[in-house]
């Protein structure tokens, strides 16, 4: 029996990227997932396709973190399809990067929507249906603890915010046994920040290892804090950053 099997699990913002990964590891590892999407339906009902084609069950719900209401139907909607919460993946993230007083308000907005508002929001909602011994894995960055670049104030400030949360959150839900823990990746090779892309040069300097992370290492660590042999870790902040932080 796989370490997961009869879980189910949400992951927002899994259409591609790391939040895929989590979702296609998690379901490998037994559980049912639901993972949301944005705008890209296409890629999303894709990640579903490959795990389905592997033998998993999923589902895709199109939800904008920004939105509380969107985020909130999925978590919904996750409960109808499989009739349970057990574990909630706060992946939906944005970044914008620039001179704060040249960085344009809209962005601002969006990104404090998306990377905090939308991990309290759809937190708040999970937490109606949640079972107890239950998992909420958020992923921040390491940017919230190091950046050795300038233009990066307000998005290492929503990630700071996660880990903030994720503290506080450990603390509450520990009478539940409910674990809290946030996975702080650094480089990582996804199409948004890809291993050859512009800025890969400053990026490889910045780490130990010389090299980008995976999605799919950043995904075992989730399904390791997900499961049964992380019931003792919460409230952590987990960098998984090849030495950029070091």
């Amino acid at each position: 029996m796989s370490t997961l099997t009869h879980k189910v699990a949400l992951v927002t913002g899994g259409s591609r990227g790391i939040g895929a990964a989590v979702a296609q590891r998690l379901t490998a590892d037994g559980a049912h997932v639901a993972l949301t999407y944005a705008h890209s339906k296409d890629r999303a009902d894709g990640v579903v396709a490959a795990i389905e084609a592997a033998g998993g069950r999923a589902l895709a719900l199109q939800a904008d973190s920004a939105d509380p209401a969107q985020i909130g139907s999925a978590v919904e909607e996750t409960v109808r399809a499989f009739g349970r919460l057990d574990i909630l993946v706060n992946n939906a993230g944005t970044g914008a990067f620039g001179p704060l007083d040249q960085l344009p308000l809209e962005d601002i907005d969006r990104m404090i929507d998306v990377n905090i508002r939308g991990v309290v929001a759809g937190t708040r909602e999970a937490l109606r249906h949640l079972a107890d011994n239950g998992r909420i894995i958020n992923i921040g960055s390491i940017n919230a603890d190091r950046l050795p670049f300038p233009g990066g104030s307000v998005y290492g400030m929503t990630k700071a915010a996660v880990a903030g949360l994720t503290r506080g959150l450990a603390r509450e839900l520990g009478p539940r046994g409910i674990t809290v823990n946030n996975i702080q990746p650094g480089p990582t090779d996804t199409d948004s920040n890809s291993a050859d892309g512009p800025n890969a040069g400053n990026m490889l300097r910045w780490t130990a290892l010389g090299r980008f992370g995976t999605t799919d290492e950043i995904a075992a660590l989730a399904s390791y804090l997900a499961g049964p042999e992380a019931a003792f870790v919460t409230g952590a902040s987990i960098d998984i950053d090849g030495g950029f932080a070091a």
